[in-house]
């Protein structure tokens, strides 16, 4: 939900989504606001919808009913072209070109004029941190230089909504550290994040989570707010008491000891996955 007092329009607004796929409804009748220039974190484990989320939201999705807006227009619509940014989980650059030529490349595809592209690419190159590697070939880089190249090319035409699925997949903790810094540096600019993850512990990155499981939303509220109204010292027990609760299994209380009693046959536990 929007901000305490604000009436600006929310960056990301959806209505009663609902998105059937190969005959299994993935996400049955969800509806979220976000407000713009925040770093919001959507977690969850795989398979419980984020990426068809995202992919709704970016109007690439083909959807069964209800309503996407980013920016205020239609997701997908040709006036978000230059306005929201979108990285998917696998690597999205040519092996056979240097850095520069893809970001160049994937510039003119943006349609950005001709003497702009330099500027444009240099812009990106900037912000991630990845220069000095303008002229290096794709395919001898990282991992994480591989990740921060495709962050660049998200960013190419100042997008003010970025959608980032899962971009620290795979990457080890520095890696991790310095693209989330990354993403603050943005959200710190008014850009607006939507980043997924299943990795619980980046929740503390986020100033708002979405904890999701079976394509419903288990709490929208900030990491505070959610560990609040559960009593969990952390996101991953906030997650799995916010599940049991959903699916009216008694929670177990912080610390590994529940409120049933000490004779009592424990029921089994709900696991994160689905």
């Amino acid at each position: 939900m929007t901000a305490a007092g604000s009436t600006a329009e929310p960056a990301i607004a959806i209505a009663d989504l609902r998105v059937v796929r190969l005959g299994r409804t993935v996400i049955p009748g969800l509806s979220l606001s976000i407000p713009r220039g925040q770093l919001v974190g959507l977690l969850g484990p795989s398979g419980c919808g984020k990426s068809t989320l995202l992919r709704s939201v970016v109007g690439v999705q083909e959807i069964a009913g209800g309503t996407v807006q980013v920016l205020g227009l239609p997701a997908g619509c040709e006036p978000l072209r230059h306005r929201v940014g979108y990285l998917i989980q696998a690597p999205s650059i040519y092996q056979d070109l240097t850095i520069a030529e893809n970001l160049r490349y994937f510039a003119k595809v943006l349609g950005t004029p001709r003497r702009q592209l330099d500027g444009e690419v240099a812009r990106v190159l900037e912000q991630v941190d990845l220069t000095d590697l303008a002229v290096a070939s794709a395919a001898a880089l990282s991992g994480g230089e591989t990740a921060r190249v495709s962050l660049a090319a998200a960013l190419l035409g100042t997008p003010e909504v970025l959608v980032l699925d899962e971009p620290t997949v795979g990457l080890d903790p520095v890696l991790r550290r310095d693209l989330w810094a990354i993403f603050r540096r943005l959200a710190g600019q008014g850009v607006t994040l939507l980043v997924s993850s299943h990795v619980m512990d980046e929740a503390v990155r986020c100033d708002r989570l979405l904890l999701m499981r079976a394509g419903a939303m288990l709490a929208d509220d900030t990491l505070q707010g959610v560990l609040a109204s559960t009593g969990a010292p952390d996101a991953e027990q906030a997650f799995l008491t916010l599940v049991d609760r959903a699916a009216g299994t008694p929670a177990a209380r912080p610390g590994g000891s529940d409120h049933r009693g000490r004779h009592e046959k424990p029921e089994p536990h709900q696991g994160v996955s689905t």
